[in-house]
């Protein structure tokens, strides 16, 4: 009696955990469609061949006591966004990826995806790119519903992930169960 007991808690189990995985997944697929693709997508940018994410150039000096001060190459990014791109766009910096590897400095702004990579030593312009890799991983954590609405600290960007988050760590422990739960259970009815 008590063995009949034990198998319907543990087929009662199962059953739970498997309408949880089910209903979580369906509700939850597109959100998990989009996280795989633009993962993917992320995954690849570095091998797309220059398309989701530009090569970075060289410039002429790897030794920075040759390089112009940053305030003057910002200066110079700034004219050549507006002279090549469009005279609309903001001028706005997100981030300013030195490369002294490469002797290039790579401007990248906040309010498009517009980048620019400068020489450090002559300030000359290497090359414009669209950013395709930052419009992906934007979509991919949730935070181009924020830059859309226009919120303030980034809130829907955390809530999406720690949803998606808190369902893969769900899915991972209902189907480790869905998996483990009926070996258990054959397992029992063995030595029974």
């Amino acid at each position: 009696m008590a063995e009949s007991s034990k198998r319907q808690r543990q087929a009662k189990w199962l059953r739970i955990f498997r309408k949880v995985h089910r209903t979580t997944g369906a509700a939850l697929f597109i959100f998990f469609f989009i996280i795989s693709i633009t993962g993917l997508l992320l995954g690849w940018k570095k091998h797309s061949g220059g398309i989701l994410l530009s090569k970075s150039y060289e410039g002429t000096s790897t030794e920075l006591k040759h390089w112009l001060p940053i305030d003057s190459l910002h200066t110079l990014a700034n004219s050549y966004l507006l002279e090549n791109v469009s005279p609309e766009l903001s001028t706005k910096i997100d981030r300013i990826d030195i490369r002294k590897d490469k002797g290039m400095v790579k401007f990248v702004y906040d309010e498009h995806y517009w980048g620019l990579q400068l020489d450090g030593a002559t300030g000359k312009l290497l090359h414009v790119e669209k950013r395709y890799s930052d419009l992906i991983e934007q979509v991919h954590d949730g935070s181009i519903i924020d830059d859309y609405l226009g919120t303030s600290n980034k809130q829907i960007k955390v809530f999406y992930t720690s949803i998606m988050g808190l369902a893969l760590l769900l899915f991972t422990i209902t189907g480790f169960w869905l998996w483990y739960g009926p070996k258990r259970m054959r397992r029992n009815n063995a030595t029974a």
